[in-house]
């Protein structure tokens, strides 16, 4: 097990090498969660992840002939361009090895930091195969994305700036996909403020953890907008300290991460990717566990893809009444959309989208379908809405 004084070290080692991020009260996440939220910006980061910490202090403990040899690592996201740009920093062969299915932007960005990136395997353990073949074939290090002590020393560095710049707190609380993060910050945590209480949180198709302290279960997989802790297995040491340290475990929805990605944008002003969001979800999720209490929480990345974000946001509009779809059949006449569309906006609303259609859809050929997606201020607003059109017109779906 890593100690205190690993996670010191690795501080020193990696001082001026990784960006000392910010750490913030967010009076917006407070407000909405009813408890006192503080947040660790490490999606400020260079790469946009905590991920660099760990790569950072793993590589600059390598032997003048491993760095000779080069290094390789696997990964779909942030730990690769956290290997890649600190490889680059200390003039090391780095060689990333992405499955096919990787985004292109994400290949691409992982490129630009000097890395040669292989694109091989159908899945992420095909990947994780030929990385083995190629490591032993080329003699280089295997970096690991977080079943490894000094990678876990390092992301622990991400707490030990946190404690030492904010106020008082109750609770620690972290997303846990291999368990690099949450294992170095209960190192860290422990040490620093033993009574504060320390949380896992993981995603429901990816809940390894779902019967903690109970023995690990064998998750659905599947798609997830928290693919950075996408991971079926916690890493064995690092689940040697999440049971020793860590009080609980909660599960969150992919709806409720999509709500605190949403929040954190629209409240807390800040770009989160699923997994650095996923802190908030639990704490939407199961707000008795955290009201009135001092919570911490790293919003450990945002690398999301713009379209992802751009669509997260309009499904939370759509559920929570600011963006209302409503399907109409109306008089196919001249005046019709124009006599509509000055009744929404008469009561307040902005029209985004209108589909008019009047063959297949429409009960009579002197009849059309209209779907119209408006915003509204807020779920009241959509009402009213609905209740003026209404009078004039028949509103089959809203």
């Amino acid at each position: 097990m890593i100690t205190f004084e690993d996670i010191s070290a690795a501080a020193k080692r990696i001082e001026g090498k990784v960006i000392r991020t910010p750490t913030i009260p967010s009076h917006a996440l407070s407000r909405a969660t009813g408890a006192e939220v503080t947040l660790k910006l490490e999606n400020l980061q260079a790469v946009g992840s905590f991920k660099e910490r760990g790569a950072a202090n793993k590589l600059a403990l390598l032997s003048a002939e491993e760095r000779e040899r080069g290094v390789i690592a696997v990964s779909a996201g942030n730990h690769a361009q956290g290997v890649a740009r600190h490889a680059s920093l200390l003039g090391i062969d780095a060689v990333i090895v992405m499955p096919r299915f990787t985004p292109a932007g994400k290949v691409v960005r992982t490129r630009n930091w000097g890395a040669r990136v292989v694109l091989e395997g159908e899945s992420f353990a095909e990947a994780v195969l030929f990385a083995k073949e190629l490591q032993e074939r080329e003699g280089r290090t295997f970096v690991h994305p977080y079943d490894d002590p000094a990678v876990m020393a390092g992301q622990g560095t991400c707490a030990l700036e946190l404690l030492e710049d904010a106020g008082p707190l109750d609770m620690l609380i972290a997303p846990i996909g291999g368990g690099g993060l949450l294992a170095g910050c209960s190192v860290a945590t422990r040490a620093m403020r033993p009574d504060v209480e320390l949380i896992g949180v993981q995603v429901e198709s990816y809940n390894s953890l779902s019967a903690f302290p109970g023995p690990a279960t064998h998750p659905v997989g599947g798609a997830t907008i928290a693919e950075g802790i996408a991971v079926l297995q916690i890493g064995q040491q690092t689940d040697e300290v999440i049971r020793d340290m860590v009080s609980q475990v909660l599960i969150v929805p992919e709806a409720a991460v999509e709500n605190a990605i949403t929040l954190l944008a629209e409240g807390a002003k800040q770009i989160s990717e699923g997994a650095g969001a996923v802190s908030l979800a639990a704490m939407l999720t199961y707000p008795d566990i955290f009201r009135s209490k001092k919570v911490a929480m790293p919003v450990s990345g945002g690398n999301i893809d713009s379209r992802i974000l751009a669509n997260t946001l309009l499904r939370a509009m759509l559920r929570d009444g600011r963006i209302l779809r409503l399907i109409m059949e109306i008089p196919d006449r001249p005046g019709v959309l124009a006599d509509i569309s000055g009744k929404i906006g008469k009561a307040g609303g902005n029209i985004i989208e209108v589909s008019h259609r009047r063959l297949l859809s429409a009960p009579s050929v002197q009849a059309a379908e209209l779907e119209v997606m408006i915003e509204a201020r807020d779920p009241e607003h959509a009402i009213s809405i609905t209740a003026e059109l209404r009078q004039f017109y028949t509103v089959k779906y809203a």
